[in-house]
C-alpha cells in the first residue's frame, strides 16, 4: 500500500512546484519599486529624483524634454489602457476589433509576424499621453507603447461647459478646439455636466484618462483610420493650452 501511495505523493509535489512557478511569473513590478530602482541619466531626471522638481506641470509648461518614463511615474499616478487598432480574422472582413495589429513579412525561413499596439496613459486629472509599440511578441509591444506614452504626456486644460453653472467644474473643456491628422479632422465642443462623452468609443478611453467626462464632438474624413483619429483628438486636447484654435 505504501508503494502505491508514493507516485501520488510525487504528483502532488510536482503540482505544488508548478503552481509556485506560475504565481512567480504573474508577479509584476510595482510603480514604487520602479522609482526606487531608478538611476537617472539626465539632468531633469536627477532634479526629480532629488526632489528639486515636484510638479509635472512645471516641466510641461517649461517645454522640457522628458527622456525617462520614470520622471512621470515619480510625479503622478498613471493608469494605462490599450486602444483597438487591429482586427481579428472574420468572414468578409467582419472580424472584431482588437488591441493588436498583426503584420508579417516574407523571408527565406518563412513568414515573420510582428505585433503593433497603441497605448494611452493618464492620471484622470488633466494629463494624458499616447504611444505606439511594435515587436515580435505582444507583451514587449505593449511595454514599448506604454513607455512611449509616458514620454509623450501632455497637459490638458479643463473647464465647465455649462454657461449657467457658477461652480466652475472641470469635467469638460473650456472652449472649442479642433485637431487634424491626415484626412481626419475632429472638433471638440464643451458640454454641460451630465451630458456624457458624445464621441467615438476609442476616444472615450483617452478623454476619461484625461479627466474629461462631458463633451460634444464632430468628425470629418476617413474616420475608420484609427491612428489618425486618435492623433487628431490628442492634437485638439493639446490646443487647450494654447487658448483655442490656431
Amino acid at each position: 500500500m505504501e508503494e502505491k501511495n508514493k507516485p501520488a505523493e510525487k504528483v502532488e509535489i510536482k503540482k505544488e512546484r508548478n503552481q509556485g512557478q506560475k504565481r512567480g511569473r504573474r508577479k509584476e513590478i510595482t510603480r514604487e519599486e520602479i522609482v526606487e530602482a531608478w538611476d537617472p541619466k539626465t539632468k531633469l531626471g536627477k532634479d526629480v529624483k532629488t526632489g528639486k522638481i515636484k510638479d509635472l506641470d512645471l516641466i510641461l509648461d517649461g517645454k522640457m524634454k522628458i527622456l525617462e518614463p520614470e520622471i512621470v511615474d515619480s510625479l503622478i499616478h498613471l493608469k494605462s489602457d490599450l486602444l483597438s487598432i487591429g482586427q481579428s480574422k472574420g468572414k468578409f472582413g467582419g472580424g472584431k476589433r482588437r488591441a493588436w495589429r498583426q503584420t508579417q513579412r516574407k523571408t527565406k525561413e518563412g513568414n515573420v509576424p510582428t505585433f503593433s499596439t497603441l497605448a494611452v496613459v493618464g492620471d484622470e486629472n488633466g494629463h494624458v499621453g499616447i504611444g505606439s509599440g511594435k515587436s515580435m511578441e505582444t507583451l514587449p509591444a505593449r511595454d514599448k507603447a506604454i513607455r512611449k506614452a509616458k514620454l509623450n504626456v501632455i497637459k490638458v486644460v479643463r473647464g465647465d461647459g455649462s454657461f449657467d453653472s457658477v461652480g466652475g467644474g472641470n469635467a469638460s473643456i473650456p472652449f472649442k478646439v479642433e485637431g487634424k491628422s491626415g484626412s481626419v479632422k475632429i472638433i471638440l465642443y464643451p458640454a454641460a455636466p451630465g451630458t456624457g462623452l458624445v464621441i467615438a468609443n476609442e476616444l472615450k478611453k483617452i478623454l476619461k484618462l484625461a479627466g474629461i467626462f462631458d463633451i460634444y464632438s464632430k468628425t470629418f474624413g476617413k474616420k475608420r483610420t484609427t491612428f489618425n483619429l486618435i492623433k487628431a483628438c490628442v492634437q485638439a486636447l493639446e490646443k487647450t493650452n494654447l487658448g483655442g484654435e490656431k
